[in-house]
């Protein structure tokens, strides 16, 4: 193919189309293209196009000057693309077809060879994954933002309670008020569900990693390419196994989909949470007014608009996995164009968590909570009604029997309207010693075991916090060689 022929009107623009005689017709032609939305990844094609390309000259396949034509022309394919200078034409079905065919306008005839040894189907796998492993990468250092300001934002909590001491609120089960806990603590608990989020990363970047170059369209080739050179030379660790599955593999998307959209649905419980604290009937909290939206109608209105989205982009979410799932079910080996269907879900779940991460921070950075309304529904003294049964349980009394004292005093207090700490003071079992842990702020100070929610376990969780939060900096920085 020259400049002059890329697109005659037979459809030689195609890479498919030197078997047929006739033009493809417009409607597969729109059916069937992908440009609309994978030129996003073009500085990937690029670079493992240039690792092609060497491993080519490596194996004799190209000389020194066609070496040097090539990725002189690659280097200005993707400088024109970053300067926006890039014209796509009708026959660029793709982004890769577009990279062979404007190379070959630049370097001439020496473009045809680039796909030496080369399918569009290993093609388009190594530049998918390629793009996915830094797009993980991304993500999870937004993600590592979050619990940054998530971990700032406890630590503060624990002067800024009642007296200066750490602020308290209720513990929620079923959404009703159960026992309370710190502030820190809560927030920290959003933390570590998110730092699981960044192990999956981890986890399913490892997977992602791999090049599937030299595979070919489904059996590798006979020419004397050395795919484990070329793998290194794009940045993979690995290289493919078998050169059916790799061309055929999209488990690395239903992976990555799967974990973004656990980031979402944790992202959403954070939003569920932010939408109950922030109203009239919770007043734990209240936004500020940068991140809060009015009303067209009423002007007393002020929505948590973002935490609702965070919570309704999880179903988006969802709807990525599920429909990719659905795709994949029944392929056949090895490729098939269903798969095309991989990239449009993937982009979207990267694009909806990376606006998700940035929103919820900007969020939880500049939400102010309220100490005195939280301590206010903290200090139940029902909340406290576990801590009288674990005081019975101390005497010696069985669990299941102090269970039913303690039920049998809540029951009396709310029906006959007498102040359990008074129900509780006279009771001979209980006396002061159970009174003392009704009082405001006993609830959280009598927290001793480990992970839980009083002051003694949640300053040792700080500190584990801390070790863990820059065990996972290190590992990601480990992974990516520009440290970003």
């Amino acid at each position: 193919m020259t400049p002059a022929d890329a697109d005659d009107g037979t459809g030689r623009g195609q890479l498919w189309h030197g078997r047929f005689d006739v033009a493809p017709a417009e409607a597969l032609v729109e059916f069937t293209g992908s440009l609309g939305y994978d030129q996003r990844l073009l500085p990937d094609d690029v670079a493992c196009s240039k690792a092609h390309v060497r491993g080519l000259h490596r194996a004799g396949l190209l000389d020194e000057d066609e070496l040097a034509a090539l990725l002189g022309g690659l280097d200005s394919v993707e400088m024109e693309f970053r300067a926006g200078e890039l014209r796509f034409e009708p026959s660029d079905e793709d982004v890769h077809t577009a990279i062979e065919r404007r190379v070959t306008e630049l370097v001439g005839p020496v473009g045809g060879k680039i796909h030496t040894g080369r399918s569009r189907n290993d093609q388009v796998a190594t530049a998918f994954r390629h793009h996915v492993v830094g797009q993980l990468a991304a993500t999870a250092d937004l993600v590592l933002g979050l619990v940054d300001v998530l971990t700032d934002r406890a630590d503060a909590s624990l002067e800024q309670g009642p007296g200066g001491g750490p602020v308290r609120l209720p513990g929620y089960t079923h959404l009703q008020r159960a026992q309370p806990v710190l502030l820190a603590h809560h927030l920290m608990a959003h933390a570590w569900a998110l730092l699981r989020d960044v192990d999956r990363l981890a986890d399913c970047r490892r997977r992602v990693d791999v090049s599937p170059l030299g595979a070919g369209a489904l059996a590798g080739t006979s020419l004397p390419i050395d795919p484990d050179a070329t793998a290194a030379d794009a940045g993979f660790p690995a290289r493919f196994e078998n050169s059916l599955d790799a061309t055929s593999d999209r488990d690395f998307v239903v992976e990555s989909l799967f974990v973004l959209c656990t980031i979402g649905l944790h992202l959403s419980r954070m939003g569920e949470e932010v939408v109950l604290w922030t109203s009239d009937e919770f007043a734990f909290a209240v936004l500020d007014d940068t991140y809060a939206t009015g009303s067209s109608m009423m002007p007393q209105k002020k929505n948590p608009d973002v935490a609702e989205l965070a919570r309704g982009k999880a179903g988006r979410l969802i709807g990525d996995l599920t429909g990719f799932l659905a795709t994949m079910k029944s392929l056949p080996l090895a490729y098939n164009r269903d798969l095309q269907e991989d990239k449009e879900p993937l982009f979207d779940a990267l694009d909806t968590v990376r606006l998700g991460l940035l929103a919820m921070r900007g969020l939880y950075s500049t939400i102010t909570f309220r100490p005195e309304r939280m301590a206010e529904a903290a200090d139940s003294p029902y909340a406290a009604a576990t801590d009288l049964a674990e005081l019975l349980v101390t005497d010696g009394v069985p669990f299941r029997a102090a269970h039913g004292i303690v039920g049998a005093l809540v029951r009396r207090s709310l029906d006959e309207g007498i102040p359990l700490v008074d129900l509780v003071a006279a009771e001979p079992e209980l006396g002061e010693r159970g009174a003392a842990l009704l009082a405001p702020g006993a609830g959280t100070a009598n927290r001793r075991s480990p992970g839980g929610g009083g002051p003694g376990p949640v300053e040792a969780q700080r500190i584990r916090l801390a070790e863990r939060i820059a065990a996972e900096r290190q590992r990601w920085a480990a992974t990516r060689p520009d440290g970003a």
